[in-house]
């Protein structure tokens, strides 16, 4: 058992990239995701891989996944029914929320309607203090009435949420057993048990979110340990975590919060890996698959990690990675509205149908046939083979639209790019703004199938420095959930004033959550693996609203140390607002704390040297920037390291095309990456 394997599994293509652990070297393949039949996508994949590299399944040693099936069923709000209990008079958690609209200057703006609705919230006659005291026990005859409420209201699984569990769980496990007692078959969850933090609504929503999806996830994995137990492959998956780790599969079965963002977290993960080992210390990745566009900061080859991520319509308090949508992908469809407006997206044609090129079924022009249309890409198959680009489908289905607006198939095409590039704009504006960054000094890192295709044009738009194509840029998702180190989260409220006083509480929280964390380890990975602890506590000045994560030294806990850990806040909130308070109190919300064993990496391959400019293979008809011209064709597996060219141009590869506008430069570097940086540069 030689291979290391990391799929991907998107809306269009499922993605995988292999690790030959004898030479470290990698070998990446693409096949058409088939959402219709969960499983069915990695056993041809496992087949192409026996097919095209020799790889055999029985030759697997570690596979690890990435998935969207989780955050799909949310967006689309296509998980199960489900009931909420919750401490009596405490009804309205979710209608209350935190009484804010999505869009403050948007005075039709409206809250979205909760997963539960309000007549599947069922009352819990019990109560425990804010120190986690019990003051009323727990009512069975309360606990029966409810479950008989949901039975009858069709409830397909049970959230249960009382007041002040994140410091006692035990009327929680209560209701739970009581439910299972008299409904066995409903499926039941803890908040407490999925993410015990405080604030009733934050650890309710995300909860409800890892109820919601629950089943489909379950599904959704059974049928992918059978479809790799049925192919040979000897050794259980690993599951991709939104936090850029991984975790077995039992456990992403129990918290499918946990994985939640497997998939995008996958890219940033792999993006900051080439990030690192190439020497780029300042990208913002961009991934760009069939459904969507989203990006992340890296500096010096770390992702930006957080809470609070929008999933849907909600956001989810588990660490994650910081991902943000910045807009539609290659399989957003265009369309012309009621005023006669030309639109992309937000609807998404998918694998199935896929784009009208593809020849899947699709009648609806999609970003990527506009692509086709302008002649951009379709010289080559894509996906490895695995479709072949019918230029005139595309064509007419675009020219449909063109009729309508009584313009050119060409210029149809290309305002349908400028659409959704002027969409991704807008959002990248606002990120950049968030986080105090000059896009001058940052470049694109870009991946995905279409990532590749339309970062340049977004590029320039923003001023970026530029943008870094990697060798592999279609299945860098694949390629991040196979680097991705073993990794769990811990939390435990102190809810404290930083003094001596809370020495004993403080020490007994960090030697719990270690505990924990090293059990975690051992039960799920073997015990013999290196693993390193990181410390970090959620801090505020008393009288804030809100806490800001501040990194800790692991020793400051063990002497206690209070003035250094009120000196860590201090400089970070410095750091962060521009202003600090010596003077103030300082409180500790929570203790986290964040295990990480190392996993086997890549070795990346230095690319032969060469000079000058690559040979192209022909001409192609082009539309681009407003006019018809004829542009080089190149094939990415020609270039060698130091060779350039000028834009524009069309760069082939197997699992993606690189569109280069005119008055942009390419050099390849010595990992054979494409730096495309504005021509005056």
């Amino acid at each position: 058992m030689v291979f290391r394997v990391g799929v991907d599994i998107g809306g269009s293509f499922t993605d995988f990239a292999v690790l030959d652990e004898r030479d470290n070297s990698i070998r990446t393949l693409k096949v058409l995701s088939r959402p219709d039949k969960p499983g069915s996508e990695i056993r041809t994949g496992l087949a192409a891989l026996k097919d095209r590299y020799d790889i055999a399944p029985q030759d697997v040693s570690y596979f690890t996944h990435g998935t969207t099936v989780g955050i799909n069923a949310v967006i689309q709000r296509k998980g199960v029914k489900l009931a909420l209990f919750t401490t009596r008079n405490f009804e309205d958690v979710l209608e209350l929320a935190r009484l804010k609209i999505p869009h403050i200057h948007d005075l039709y703006s409206r809250r979205p309607a909760p997963l539960i609705s309000r007549d599947m919230v069922f009352p819990i006659s019990e109560r425990i203090d804010r120190d986690g005291k019990v003051l009323q026990e727990v009512d069975r005859a309360s606990v029966v009435a409810a479950v008989e409420g949901a039975v009858a209201a069709g409830a397909e699984g049970i959230v249960v949420s009382l007041l002040h569990s994140y410091r006692n769980g035990v009327h929680e496990q209560r209701v739970r057993d009581i439910v299972k007692e008299i409904a066995p078959r409903l499926l039941t969850s803890c908040s407490a048990q999925i993410w015990p933090i405080i604030r009733e609504y934050e650890r309710t929503i995300t909860a409800i979110i890892n109820a919601y999806v629950q089943p489909k996830v379950i599904h959704y994995l059974e049928s992918f340990e059978t479809a790799l137990t049925e192919m040979g492959v000897p050794v259980p998956p690993r599951i991709t975590k939104s936090n850029g780790g991984v975790m077995g599969v039992e456990q992403a079965k129990a918290e499918c919060v946990q994985m939640i963002l497997s998939g995008t977290a996958s890219g940033v993960i792999g993006a900051g890996f080439i990030a690192q080992a190439c020497g780029y210390p300042k990208l913002l990745s961009l991934d760009i698959g069939g459904t969507s566009a989203d990006v992340a900061v890296i500096e010096n080859g770390r992702a930006e990690y957080g809470t609070g991520e929008i999933i849907g319509d909600f956001h989810i308090f588990i660490p994650s990675v910081s991902v943000t949508s910045v807009g539609q992908g290659g399989g957003s469809i265009a369309w012309i509205d009621d005023l006669g407006v030309l639109r992309v997206g937000p609807e998404s044609a998918g694998s199935l149908p896929g784009p009208v090129c593809y020849q899947r079924g699709g009648t609806r022009p999609t970003v990527t046939d506009a692509f086709v249309a302008c002649g951009m890409i379709g010289h080559d198959e894509l996906g490895y083979n695995a479709v072949k680009v019918d230029v005139e489908a595309s064509r007419k289905a675009i020219g449909e639209l063109a009729a309508r607006l009584d313009i050119s198939v060409e210029e149809t095409a290309e305002t349908i790019i400028q659409i959704a590039i002027s969409s991704m704009y807008t959002d990248v504006s606002g990120l950049i703004s968030r986080f105090g960054i000059d896009p001058r000094e940052f470049y694109f890192l870009a991946f995905g199938g279409a990532g590749p295709m339309m970062a340049c044009f977004l590029a320039r738009e923003l001023n970026m420095k530029g943008v870094v194509v990697p060798p592999t840029p279609g299945v860098l998702s694949a390629l991040g959930g196979l680097v991705a180190d073993l990794k769990n989260d811990f939390i435990k409220t102190l809810y404290q004033e930083v003094s001596a006083a809370i020495e004993d509480q403080v020490k007994d929280a960090a030697r719990q959550l270690s505990d924990e964390a090293k059990d975690w380890l051992s039960r799920e990975h073997g015990e013999s693996l290196h693993f390193e602890l990181k410390l970090s506590s959620d801090m505020r000045y008393r009288g804030q609203s809100f806490e800001i994560e501040v990194p800790l030294d692991m020793a400051w806990v063990e002497r206690f140390d209070p003035a250094a850990i009120r000196k860590a806040f201090d400089t970070h909130h410095e750091r962060l607002f521009g202003h600090s308070d010596a003077t103030a109190p300082v409180q500790m919300i929570n203790l986290r704390l964040v295990i990480s064993s190392p996993t086997a990496k890549p070795r990346l391959v230095p690319l032969a040297k060469g000079a000058g400019q690559p040979a192209p293979q022909r001409g192609v008809n082009c539309h681009m920037d407003g006019s018809a011209r004829e542009v080089p064709l190149y094939r990415r597996g020609d270039f060698l390291a130091g060779q350039s060219l000028s834009g524009p141009a069309i760069i082939t590869q197997d699992d993606t095309t690189t569109c280069v506008p005119p008055r942009m430069h390419v050099e390849v570097d010595g990992y054979g990456n494409l730096v495309i940086t504005p021509a005056s540069n």
